[in-house]
């Protein structure tokens, strides 16, 4: 997670931090987004006629958003990715046996980010989308990534990103996450106890290479009234195990 040290081109910077206001924003105009990225309207005019002549946003009277252009470099981004390959398969099946939300994670410059996400049929919605990014320190997935990365990388994370309190039950200290860790790499999985959002508890176990490093994770979210006690803390581990087991083994030999 190395951070360039090259210098920035700023306009470059404010045509990005325009997209992704309107992706904040769900769309706006060009008033609301000079307030959001606090810059000019003449400025934001510019670079929204910009995107606009590349077809990578649309606009509908004086509301302008995110075209389906962007479709294409999501795609291609997610295909990158050995386990989007072979996982979505093994999601959706962890989804129908739990009956809650499953998903596949990968960690990308210090953050977690959804690769695929499945719905069982008793799954609550949740602020999670594919491409959604989320700290790792807050969240199962995270942890049973972090478990399995150098000393090294995990204090890199910690000061780029920070351990910011998300809930009263949210790590937020160096010593507390690297204890958690050693339990995480100890047993191979991985619990978020409400850490992220109250309310809301997740397990979730790491998808190793064959160097033992952690290249994304497989969880199930749901519920705390759902995922306690035996079903927590035993039958979804074994469950989330299982399936991260399987996709290594179709991303060796498939």
């Amino acid at each position: 997670m190395k951070k360039s040290n090259a210098p920035s081109v700023a306009a470059t910077e404010t045509s990005f931090e325009i997209i992704e206001a309107l992706i904040e924003l769900d769309g706006a105009g060009t008033t609301e987004i000079a307030e959001h990225v606090d810059t000019t309207k003449s400025t934001v005019y510019n670079h929204l006629q910009t995107l606009l002549n590349k077809n990578y946003i649309v606009k509908e009277d004086d509301t302008y958003d995110v075209g389906l252009k962007f479709l294409r470099v999501g795609e291609h981004a997610r295909s990158c990715h050995d386990v989007a390959r072979v996982g979505p398969d093994e999601i959706d099946k962890l989804a129908e046996k739990t009956n809650e939300m499953a998903n596949l994670v990968v960690e990308e410059h210090g953050q977690g980010v959804f690769l695929y996400r499945a719905k069982g049929s008793d799954a609550v919605h949740m602020d999670t989308h594919t491409g959604k990014r989320l700290p790792l320190h807050t969240t199962a997935f995270g942890k049973a990534i972090l478990a399995h990365h150098p000393e090294e990388e995990i204090d890199e994370v910690i000061e780029t990103h920070g351990l910011s309190k998300h809930t009263d039950r949210t790590i937020t200290d160096r010593e507390t996450l690297f204890e958690e860790l050693d339990v995480v790499r100890e047993q191979g999985y991985a619990f978020d106890r409400e850490e992220r959002l109250e309310g809301l508890r997740c397990v979730a176990a790491p998808i190793l290479n064959g160097e033992g490093r952690a290249i994304g994770a497989v969880s199930v979210s749901g519920p705390k009234d759902r995922l306690r006690e035996e079903r927590f803390e035993e039958e979804f581990p074994r469950l989330v195990r299982a399936s991260a087991n399987v996709i290594e083994i179709n991303m060796t030999f498939g």
